[in-house]
């Protein structure tokens, strides 16, 4: 799911789960669910993140465009 999304999408999402997880009605069982989906969304803004920035060391390294 996650996978598919840009940054941008994936950082929405985030707050939409945080949004959920603040709620005062939310039960436990919910805020488990939403917690894990969280942890995700997270985990994929880290490796997209991870990915850009090994990209731009590469470019700043070499000069040019290669990917890393």
């Amino acid at each position: 799911m996650a996978k598919d999304l840009t940054l941008e999408q994936t950082f929405e999402k985030l707050e939409e789960t945080i949004a959920k997880l603040e709620a005062e009605d939310i039960s436990l069982e919910a805020s488990f669910k939403a917690y894990q989906e969280g942890m995700k969304l997270i985990q994929s803004c880290n490796d997209k993140i991870d990915k850009i920035e090994k990209e731009v060391l590469k470019i700043n390294e070499n000069g040019d465009l290669d990917e890393f």
